[in-house]
This record gives structure tokens, sequence and C-alpha cells, in this order.
């Protein structure tokens, strides 16, 4: 499901080829019969954000958003333990799943981090996708409502993630 995709790409780390391919990524989001006109419209406006600022200014604003602001960071295992000792076994076994799935896990990047949960689940169907994202719609509510709370653009991707999440629990 390529908005999975979409979004992963979206909330990671903005480079030049993001920025440079964003008219592809527009013409994507038009052709794609699984994105409702709300999440259409809610992506066209964040790309629309992010075309207004240069590459750098796109660059300083994440990692203010996301590296400097704990309530944002976007690795979901830090909102449910923090730095607690539970936090090791949970990103193993989340590790691990993504190793019986076939995805490997780069090394030194922690498996529990928004973007690369999005790519994987863009190989899931999309009953699937809901109930994996399901487990985590308690911590994507949180952190949407936090980047809400901070005015981030960032909030409406998370809002999508949540609403996503929720359809398993609504199925």
């Amino acid at each position: 499901m390529r908005i999975y995709n979409i979004l992963a790409r979206l909330l990671d780390y903005p480079d030049a080829e993001l920025m440079s391919n964003l008219p592809e990524v527009i013409e994507l989001l038009k052709q794609e019969s699984d994105i409702s006109p709300q999440e259409r419209d809610s992506l066209m406006q964040f790309i629309s954000w992010m075309q207004l600022h240069e590459l750098t200014g796109m660059q300083a604003d994440y990692v203010q958003t996301f590296d400097m602001t704990p309530e944002h960071d976007l690795h979901l295992t830090h909102h449910l333990f923090g730095d607690d000792r539970g936090r090791g076994p949970a990103l193993i076994d989340l590790s691990e799943h993504f190793k019986s799935a076939g995805l490997e896990v780069e090394e030194g990047e922690i498996p529990d981090y928004l973007p690369l949960i999005l790519e994987y689940v863009s190989t899931l169907d999309e009953m699937q996708a809901s109930v994996f994202l399901g487990d985590a719609a308690k911590v994507i509510k949180v952190l949407a409502e936090n980047l809400e709370k901070a005015e981030s653009p960032y909030a409406r991707l998370l809002r999508i993630v949540e609403n996503r999440a929720h359809l398993a629990k609504a199925a």
C-alpha cells in the first residue's frame, strides 16, 4: 500500500532527493485509489508546506521537532518505556518480527522508528496493516496530540497513521 511508503518518506529526515521528488509524490497521491479524499487533502497540505521551505530549513525544523523534543520522538517504544530496561526486549521482539518477515534492519537502525515501521506496513495487506498499527495506536495518538500542541505540520501525517490504525479496532 503506497500510502505507507509515502508517509514513511515524509516522516523521515528530509533530504535533497525527497525535496526534488515532491512533484512525483503529488502525482502518486492523485493516482492512488487507496487514499481517502481527507488523507489526500492532508498530504497535499503537508507537501505544500514543505515546498515553501529550503532543504536546510526543513532539516532544521525536523531536528528541532523530532530530535530535540522527547515528546515527539519517532521511536515508538521510547513513549512506552523511556530508557527503562523493558525497552530492550521490545526492540528485540520487533527486530525478530521484521527478520521473520524478510525485512532486514540496517546496522545501527532502531526497529521502532516510525518511518521504518511504515515501510514494513506497506508490504502488508490493508487488514494486516491496520492490525499491526493498531498495536501502536495509543502511542501514535499521543504523538499526534503532542505534535498538534506544538502546532507542527507533521501532526497531519500522524493523524493519518492513527486513523488507519483505528480501522482494525472498528472492524
